[in-house]
């Protein structure tokens, strides 16, 4: 089986696949690991549903282009606070690395906030 490009060492279909299909990821941890898998699988659809309602309306789909050029290399999770099971919040500090069209390695490092929305964790916004 394909191993999971969130680098969780699990096969996809047991780690973000699920998610993907539409159940929702239980922590704020697994939220970002399956969002980092649908920017390498290029899935516009759950990134677009995991997203803060405001942000679903405004959705910007040039710059998710811009990221569906890259070919993504890894995720580390270097932190997270909160985001779990009782929680309404929660943080995820993280390094993507990429490469550009032009062969250049870049990496993207990231603290990502997340917060409930009706029950499920959404994407809210990042600090660098």
């Amino acid at each position: 089986m394909d191993a999971c490009p969130c680098g969780s060492g699990a096969a996809y279909v047991d780690c973000c696949g699920p998610f993907h299909g539409g159940a929702d990821p239980p922590t704020a941890l697994q939220l970002m690991r399956a969002r980092y898998c649908a920017f390498v699988r290029r899935d516009a659809a759950f990134l677009i549903r995991t997203s803060t309602p405001l942000d679903r309306a405004r959705f910007d789909m040039t710059g998710l282009r811009a990221s569906f050029a890259l070919t993504w290399l890894g995720l580390e999770v270097i932190a997270h606070e909160r985001g779990g099971a009782d929680d309404s919040e929660g943080m995820v500090h993280f390094r993507a690395r990429c490469r550009t069209r032009d062969g250049r390695e870049v990496e993207h490092v990231e603290r990502s906030r997340f917060v409930r929305d009706g029950g499920a964790w959404v994407y809210r916004d990042a600090r660098g």
